[in-house]
């Protein structure tokens, strides 16, 4: 009995010795396993910290990439802004390249044009100046001519002087036309009505008044200036063209004829070559008549001889005179 109690003892302290162990193991295996949800825990618990600290890692990339991709949207704006400025700013310069290119081209034309200005102006001066140079000349031409003219008319001026002084001298009641220095000598006294002979009347007027006229102008002092000494015959206004032509031209002959027989009787031989180299008789048939105060033709005053003279190149001095009296009036 005691060996049973014994063995039931030993049989039980074996089972409890078992429980124990299992127990134990029991205790180990909750223990690993308190251990091992322990480091569960904390590997989770880690894992969760890991996994927010990525979260949060990923959340501010996140945000530092929306805050990028916000900046670079800023930036693209800000860029895509810039290039249309860009585009802008090179439209403008196209424009003001177009412009500057006309204005250039503008230029250009205007230069072109001021150089032909220019060429024209340089061509017209020159012209001026040749024409300045002609007008020069011709001023100083004309100068002379002024001169020449002047003494001429100092000359004629001092003849005609010269005649009426003598005339009054030889106390001759002549008539003296102070423009050209000629004498009317009336045909009535001269020449009977239709007459081309002398009178004796005639011959004594003419013996009186041709000896001083002619004197005077053959003297030395007039005589290089002379160049003409001229009879012109006239008649009045009545009858045939062609007979007074022919009444005319055979009075200023008879006159002329009357100074050649007798100029030998007042005049040298010298001054008698003179004169006739200078002599001459014309007639004007009715040309040139003589008109009264009121208009009318004086037939008697028209029936007349002339005795003229001129001075050499009167004419063309008198033409070059009007021409200058013409100058100077269109100059005013």
């Amino acid at each position: 009995m005691y060996s049973k109690r014994k063995k039931t003892y030993e049989r039980h302290n074996i089972w409890r010795s078992y429980s124990d162990m299992m127990a134990g193991l029991l205790l180990l295996f909750v223990l690993v396993m308190c251990i091992s949800f322990m480091q569960a825990q904390k590997n989770y618990q880690e894992k969760l910290a890991e996994e927010a600290a990525h979260q949060k890692t990923q959340s501010q990339l996140l945000s530092e990439l929306e805050e990028r991709e916000n900046l670079v949207a800023s930036q693209q704006a800000a860029l895509d802004e810039q290039e249309d400025l860009l585009a802008s700013q090179q439209n403008d310069l196209e424009d003001q390249a177009a412009l500057l290119a006309q204005q250039q081209e503008d230029l250009d034309a205007k230069s072109a044009l001021v150089l032909s200005q220019q060429s024209e102006l340089e061509k017209q001066n020159s012209l001026m100046l040749q024409q300045q140079a002609a007008l020069d000349e011709q001023e100083e031409l004309m100068a002379q001519q002024q001169q020449k003219i002047e003494q001429i008319i100092g000359i004629k001026a001092d003849l005609i002087s010269a005649l009426k002084q003598e005339f009054d001298q030889q106390s001759l009641n002549v008539v003296i036309d102070e423009a050209d220095g000629s004498i009317a000598l009336d045909s009535n006294i001269l020449f009977g009505y239709n007459e081309n002979e002398l009178t004796d009347e005639g011959n004594a007027m003419l013996s009186e008044i041709l000896p001083v006229y002619c004197k005077v102008l053959m003297s030395e002092k007039y005589q290089d200036y002379l160049a003409e000494v001229r009879i012109d015959g006239y008649t009045d206004t009545s009858g045939d063209y062609l007979y007074n032509l022919q009444l005319s031209q055979e009075r200023a002959l008879a006159v002329a004829n009357y100074l050649i027989e007798s100029c030998s009787s007042f005049l040298n031989a010298e001054e008698q070559a003179n004169l006739q180299s200078k002599l001459t008789a014309n007639g004007h048939s009715m040309s040139n008549p003589v008109y009264t105060s009121d208009g009318q033709i004086d037939m008697d005053a028209s029936r007349r001889v002339e005795i003229k003279f001129s001075l050499k190149d009167e004419e063309m001095i008198n033409e070059l005179k009007q021409v200058m009296d013409n100058a100077a009036v269109a100059t005013e």
